[in-house]
């Protein structure tokens, strides 16, 4: 106990460092999804749908090659007609990744089992030097 008492500062500094190196591993495993690499070998080797729900503006602006344009408040209504094979893998993209989120669990409830949000959105893509193109 008296180890304690005189070394109260050190053992401070120690959790306190060993938390923040847990940080990233932490931060790591609440990430949702796919990232860039994971997508294109599901689009290239299963045929993926890329279904885009940014709004058409964003869409216009830049997106991956192929792929859809759903904006978020329009996927419930419409994601059956634009992907009618519900077994292929779907991955839903946003620019930053946080609405492809919420996407993914109104596609799951739609019945696309097999979709994914890509993680970090289209800055991620880009951030990979993957090939975008635009409308």
């Amino acid at each position: 106990m008296e180890f304690i008492t005189n070394n109260w500062m050190l053992i401070a500094i120690a959790l306190s460092s060993g938390g923040l190196l847990m940080w990233p591993v932490l931060q790591g495993a609440t990430a949702v999804g796919i990232d860039p690499a994971g997508a294109v070998q599901l689009i290239n080797r299963e045929k993926a749908n890329v279904v885009d729900v940014s709004d058409a503006s964003e869409f216009a602006a830049g997106h991956i090659v192929g792929s859809k344009n759903l904006p978020l408040a329009e996927l419930e209504a419409k994601l059956a007609g634009a992907v009618k094979n519900k077994t292929l893998p779907l991955v839903l993209v946003c620019q930053s990744g946080a609405r492809s989120a919420k996407a993914v669990d109104i596609a799951k409830k739609l019945g696309y089992e097999q979709a994914q949000s890509l993680q970090g959105g289209l800055k991620s893509w880009k951030g990979a030097n993957l090939p975008l193109e635009k409308a």
